[in-house]
């Protein structure tokens, strides 16, 4: 990680009519560095990559990327940068090098840098025996690798990444990341966002985001210890019983549903647990087992929206 900055942005705020999309949104990115902007649907993600790409226009606030002032300039920028919106604008009936060789040209890359460059990346990506084949015969995540693949060909030094995992099976999303660590040890500057709370932990940094505002932002690790609360991990073969019983028990600020059953976000765990246990006795909710866990960063996102909403 490079410890310049590369991307800055102060005070950016966006509307459509009554709807603020983003609200007073600041935040630095290091060179090399992978930022995830983090939240649900709604929270303002895409139309802040959007603005740091030069395709939306900013009603308030200020953008640099790579020294360049985006909202002034935005087509300067477009020269560092490169970004993968959600849908990617792959040519179906072409083939995986007929599209690289597509979007090369629109860059301005001459056929032996994109011959370098192309074989490179299907390599790190796991693509170099899928060269001749139709993109429209590719699966989901093997056309979000591609688009990638689209997307850096012209080696920019910035890339922006709109929910690239999104409907990826787990397979290509570990081989997705695989390829973005090794941009980021090459220098590249990566923001992506997603709805996705457990990929956060697999960036450097994370902006928490909620209705165009920013939450929070640090490492992971950071992140977690920023709760203050004990979590209770509840593990059931029912856990949507478990949440409705547990709903309005004394102590619990937030749940949350994992795969397994349910996250409590408590003010004092040794106490609570037995009072827990009676409750989910008393109603019926099956569970194996309570005890206290480490906090995800999921667990300390859907605590601060309930304390928002009970300030509101």
């Amino acid at each position: 990680m490079i410890s310049t900055t590369s991307i800055s942005v102060s005070n950016l705020a966006k509307r459509f009519g009554p709807i603020t999309a983003v609200d007073g949104l600041s935040f630095e990115v290091r060179g090399g560095e992978i930022f995830g902007l983090v939240g649900p649907d709604g929270a303002g993600k895409t139309t802040t990559l959007r603005i740091l790409a030069g395709v939306l226009e900013a009603d308030d606030g200020a953008v640099s990327i790579e020294g360049c002032d985006v909202l002034r300039n935005p087509e300067q920028a477009k020269h560092s940068l490169s970004y993968m919106p959600q849908r990617f604008g792959l040519y179906e009936d072409l083939t995986v090098d007929e599209n690289i060789q597509f979007y090369a040209d629109v860059f301005g890359v001459n056929r032996a840098v994109r011959e370098q460059q192309s074989a490179k990346l299907l390599a790190a990506a796991g693509m170099t025996e899928f060269r001749k084949r139709l993109a429209g015969k590719l699966s989901g995540g093997m056309k979000q690798k591609l688009g990638l693949v689209c997307a850096l060909i012209h080696t920019p030094k910035v890339i922006l990444l709109d929910e690239p995992t999104t409907g990826v099976d787990p397979v290509s999303r570990r081989d997705f990341w695989k390829v973005l660590y090794e941009l980021a040890l090459q220098g590249v500057t990566i923001i992506t966002s997603t709805a996705y709370l457990d990929e956060a932990e697999r960036c450097h940094r994370v902006a928490l985001l909620d209705h165009g505002k920013l939450l929070f932002c640090d490492t992971p690790s950071q992140l977690k210890q920023r709760l203050g609360k004990d979590v209770v991990a509840v593990t059931s073969a029912e856990p949507r019983r478990v949440r409705d019983a547990l709903a309005h028990a004394e102590g619990i600020s937030a749940l949350v549903l994992t795969g397994d059953g349910v996250h409590a976000v408590v003010d004092e765990a040794r106490r609570r647990i037995p009072q827990f246990e009676n409750r989910l006795t008393a109603a019926s909710a099956p569970f194996d087992n309570m005890v206290i866990t480490s906090p995800s960063i999921e667990d300390l996102f859907v605590d601060a929206i309930a304390q928002r909403g009970q300030a509101q």
